[in-house]
This record gives structure tokens, sequence and C-alpha cells, in this order.
């Protein structure tokens, strides 16, 4: 009984916090704080070339008008990852899909951070700003191809029939979705907080790319792990455990690539979604497919 009335817990606070209505309104959210924040940070970045203020002027992000485009993205990510936690309960797939969509913005929103430290008065390839931005460039392209083809093969997988099992192990992940994103939310202002700290006090701001993205693919690998451990009571299936164990391994991938910088940063993320293609390929192939 007392099972039965926390399970009834766990989908109704799910579909309270995950309904369209919940959506909607975060994405019109979202959508204001993308636009205000662009302002402002546009704002800022004239006044510190006037002269009006002083705010960490030798910061990058805050020299170059191109750099304004950073902050709205860094709201389409938030955004992102809410969705993320959202589509956790559905499928592996349809999780480390989004987790590669996410990436992919992160890469992309870094090229509009790398513009304002090109050197375009040396040759190219003397300096390693103008190297990371190539890097940059030719992964997005080769992410996007991939991601694609990744997308089309997940929605050949027929979906197996919901039995008390299956429900019951989607509880359970709808469960970990609501813990991950308070988790999230207090990661997210904890990072916010540090940041803004660093920039106020002229302190040593460290690379933005990696703030808050660390731990939340640390924590997301911990949630992959929690979920792979419970599916092992609903599936003996030799390949279904395969192609989950990998997708685990996907994420752990994407969290290695930021430790690094330069090409093995986005040499280890395309291996991420390179792996995560070929499992799911495979898995495919032995999988009856639809028509």
């Amino acid at each position: 009984m007392a099972h039965n009335k926390l399970e009834k817990t766990i989908v109704f606070l799910f579909e309270k916090v995950f309904s369209d209505q919940s959506k909607n309104a975060f994405e019109t959210i979202i959508l204001w704080l993308s636009i205000i924040g662009f302002i402002v940070h546009l704002a800022l970045i004239y006044l510190i070339k006037l002269d009006a203020i002083t705010l960490l002027g030798n910061y990058k992000l805050l020299t170059n008008p191109i750099s304004a485009i950073y902050t709205p993205f860094t709201f389409i990510l938030i955004y992102e990852i809410y969705l993320l936690v959202l589509y956790l309960p559905r499928s592996f797939t349809t999780a480390l899909s989004k987790q590669f969509e996410i990436i992919s913005l992160i890469l992309i929103r870094r090229i509009f951070g790398d513009i304002p430290k090109v050197d375009i008065e040396v040759d190219w390839f003397q300096t390693q700003e103008n190297l990371n931005l190539i890097y940059d460039l030719a992964g997005i392209l080769i992410l996007y191809y991939l991601i694609f083809l990744f997308n089309k093969n997940r929605k050949k997988s027929i979906q197996n029939a919901i039995n008390n099992k299956i429900e019951r192990f989607v509880i359970s992940k709808k469960g970990i979705s609501i813990i991950l994103l308070l988790c999230f939310a207090m990661m997210s202002l904890n990072s916010l907080y540090h940041w803004l700290n660093e920039i106020i006090n002229f302190s040593h701001v460290e690379n933005v790319n990696t703030i808050f993205y660390n731990d939340f693919f640390e924590l997301l690998i911990l949630a992959d792990v929690f979920i792979l451990l419970l599916s092992f009571r609903y599936t003996e299936r030799y390949i279904q455990i395969i192609r989950n164990t990998g997708f685990v391994i996907c994420t752990i991938l994407i969290r290695l690539s930021f430790s690094s910088s330069g090409f093995t940063n986005v040499a280890l993320i395309v291996s991420s979604v390179i792996f995560g293609f070929l499992i799911l390929k495979i898995f495919n192939l032995s999988e009856p497919l639809q028509d």
C-alpha cells in the first residue's frame, strides 16, 4: 500500500512539474530571459568600451559585441537541460539523443566565445585560439550529421509493449527525474553565484564553458548508472543491457571532454556520438524493425 502511494506521489509530481502548461510557461520565461540577457550583455560591452563602467574589462566575453550571443545560448541550454530531464523516463535512447544535442549547443555557444580570441593578423595556424575555432567549427558540422544519423536510427526501433513491470520502471525513472531537476536547479544557482562573484571581485574567472557542466554531466552519469541498475530488474536481454551500458559510456566520454581542450576536447565529444551511433546501429540489427 505504501509502495503504491509513493508511486502515485511520484507520478503526480512529475505530471505537475513537466506538464504541458509548466513546459510552455518555462519556455516563455527562457525566451524573455534570452532577450533580456542578450540586451544586458550587449549594453555591458558598449558601456565598458565607452569607459562608463569598470567590470573586468579584460574578460573576453565583455570585449566583443559578437560575444553577446553567448548569453541567450546559455538560457537555451538551460531549457534543453529541462527537456533532457523530462525525456529521461521515456527511454535511454531518447535521453542520450538530448544529451548529444546539449553538447552540440555547448560547442556552438563556445564558438561565439572563440571568435573574440581569434588573431587574424598572424598566420592562422600559429595561435592556439585560431586552431580552437577551426576545431569547434569542424566539430559542430560532424556532430550535426552524426546526431541526424543517430535520431534516424532511433526512430526505427520498435517500442516494447507496456506491461506492469515496464510501467513501474518508468515510474522509478520519473522519480529520478524529479530529484535530478532539484539537484540541477541548486547546482545552476550555485554556479551562477560563484561566477558572478568572481567577475564582480575581479577574481580569476575559470573557463566559462565548463561552469556547471562538469558537475551536470557527472551527476547525469550517476543517474544513468542508477537507471541502468534498475533496468537489470526488468530485462535480462543481453543486447539491451549492452546498449544501455554503451549509452552510459557515451555520457562518460562527454564528461571527460570538459577536462580537456582544443582538438582532444572535440575528439572526445565526436567519439561519444560515434560510439553511441554504432551501439544503436548494432542493437537495431539485432532487433526487428518497423516496415
